[in-house]
């Protein structure tokens, strides 16, 4: 099964990425997923289900512990041929 999940964290900052922010980043680049997608309102990244749910464990453990006072996040099971 592949999974995609979309996330965000808060609070806010415009003018310096927050290091709740930059910790999540971390986890989902270096995170063994097909594609990830980072961006300044919010990051994408798929890959297989196993390699997913790790992946987000690990965001919202790391991202709460750096100072994320809340985490929106969507998974959504893909087909192959989704991209």
């Amino acid at each position: 099964m592949r999974l995609r999940v979309e996330f965000t964290t808060e609070p806010f900052d415009l003018d310096e990425a927050p290091a709740h922010a930059v910790v999540a980043r971390e986890v989902i680049q270096s995170a063994e997923l097909d594609a990830v997608d980072v961006g300044p309102f919010g990051n994408t990244a798929e890959g297989g289900a196993d390699a997913v749910l790790t992946a987000v464990d690990a965001l919202l453990r790391q991202s709460l512990a750096a100072g994320a006072t809340r985490v929106s996040l969507q998974v959504n099971v893909i087909g192959e041929g989704d991209k």
